[in-house]
């Protein structure tokens, strides 16, 4: 089932997460251990990111350097194969800008579409390990805009090859996503709701936000969309604190804010076991009165530990 019909049936207000595939390696039941403990909050849909290839230097015998395409976190497409075949329940995959050719893509789509997977989430994704800025991969797309564009394409059974005579056209529901606090690359509030209206213009069915620790940020955000005229589902994603040096971590990595009742609290803590307490005492004050306002859906970012949401979701469903 699509995302956007999970939306459009519901009763109340919907629970879904986001996990990480396992490092290379590591084999299925390693996500089956971190889905398993979730079930009985009835997830509508799980996430499962992508991540791009990056490249390590091997050392020669002669003292050169040979430069080694990598992936640390492989499976996307088979993990999703995989979560919808066990347990029935849809899965969305990433798919991102970043490592990817609009071949690699294409064939990414073609691949989603034999399973029978009809929900993604389109993104630009990060920029290599190291490097500043984000750079597009030669013949890829260059933002997430391009690569809604692709796949409505696919859609509309337009592919790569123009001389196709004969083609499928898909029906993937598109997820794209969204920052309450402002996408770090925007240079102020209003270009970023721009190039937002545009994702949606082109084919966003939904929308899932950046995590966020004030639900004021979230009210403000969906009011002011609205006011530009973005109309879809927009999904909060959220996070419980985990440990004291997220503090840092995560307003860097991830560009947001952190109230400074949740910073006062957390510092006082003494050990991450605390943190954990308190993060979790948070999110649930989060999602009651996220519930209370007939939010879509709660959507978890669970970083592959299912403990904490375990936790939230006992406390919320």
């Amino acid at each position: 089932m699509k995302i956007i019909e999970h939306i459009e049936n519901r009763k109340s207000t919907l629970f879904s997460f986001e996990i990480l595939p396992p490092l290379k390696g590591l084999g299925i039941q390693s996500i089956y251990n971190a889905i398993d403990p979730l079930l009985e909050f009835n997830p509508s849909f799980i996430d499962v990111t992508y991540h791009r290839e990056d490249f390590v230097l091997k050392k020669r015998a002669d003292g050169s350097y040979d430069r080694i395409s990598t992936r640390k976190r492989p499976g996307t497409v088979a993990i999703c194969a995989a979560i919808q075949n066990h347990y029935k329940i849809d899965a969305v995959p990433h798919l991102i800008c970043g490592g990817f050719t609009k071949d690699d893509t294409e064939t990414a789509l073609i691949e989603l579409n034999f399973l029978g997977i009809d929900n993604v989430l389109a993104l630009r994704g990060d920029a290599k390990k190291g490097d500043m800025y984000f750079e597009p991969e030669v013949d890829g797309n260059k933002n997430a805009l391009d690569l809604i564009h692709q796949i409505q394409n696919m859609n509309s059974g337009i592919y790569l090859d123009e001389e196709l005579t004969i083609v499928h056209e898909s029906s993937f529901c598109i997820g794209a996503a969204c920052y309450p606090e402002k996408h770090g690359d925007a240079p102020n509030i209003q270009t970023d709701m721009k190039y937002l209206k545009r994702k949606v213009e082109a084919g966003a069915d939904f929308l899932v936000t950046q995590m966020f620790f004030d639900n004021k940020d979230y009210f403000q955000f969906v009011e002011r969309c609205r006011e530009n005229g973005i109309n879809v589902p927009i999904i909060p994603g959220l996070k419980p604190l985990a440990s004291k040096k997220q503090l840092i971590a995560l307003p860097k990595i991830f560009n947001i804010d952190l109230p400074e009742a949740l910073t006062n609290e957390v510092e006082k803590c003494k050990t991450d076991k605390e943190v954990v307490e308190i993060g979790n005492q948070w999110a649930i004050e989060q999602c009651k009165e996220l519930m209370d306002a007939d939010v879509p859906v709660l959507h978890f970012y669970t970083m592959g530990k299912s403990a904490q949401t375990e936790a939230i979701c006992q406390a919320i469903f």
